[in-house]
């Protein structure tokens, strides 16, 4: 008959005493990644003959909030009433194409919109530029775009 021994109770106790420290460990790593902030900031404005985008601001959210999105808010104004162009902010957030938001002819307009790739737990990229809609026929005024970013995993 094999005999089995049980452990002493020293062992038992430092078993538990280096899990319960593992497991303080994660909460710990846990709660941290949780409270990261979120990065803000101010777009600067863009302006450009009859269009200006102003007032701008941008959150990179962290990546369990809002989906990790770049929100973004400002002021689009066409500054060229007479010339009957409409004019729009475009954003291109890391992973998609250019996105095309509106404004109003001969008017201000407030935007305040997310953007963001479902594939992603977080955006860390996004570009942004203002444009006159000239038509069909003749090519938009555009701002070179502005570079946001901030590197998540450097903190």
């Amino acid at each position: 008959m094999a005999m089995t021994t049980s452990p002493s109770v020293t062992e038992v106790r430092v078993k538990r005493a280096v899990l319960g420290l593992a497991a303080l460990g994660l909460v710990f790593s846990g709660a941290v990644a949780a409270f990261a902030s979120p990065v803000k900031g101010a777009i600067p404005d863009l302006e450009a003959t009859g269009v200006a985008f102003t007032g701008g601001r941008y959150v990179f959210n962290r990546p369990t909030v809002n989906h990790g999105a770049f929100e973004w808010s400002g002021w689009l104004r066409d500054t060229v009433a007479a010339d009957r162009h409409n004019v729009y902010v475009e954003v291109k957030a890391q992973g998609h194409d250019w996105l095309r938001y509106y404004g109003k002819q001969r008017s201000s307009v407030k935007l305040h919109h997310s953007n963001w790739n479902g594939a992603q737990r977080y955006t860390g990229e996004a570009r942004l530029r203002a444009c006159r809609d000239r038509g069909t026929l003749r090519p938009d005024n555009c701002l070179q775009s502005k570079l946001l970013n901030y590197n998540w995993d450097r903190g």
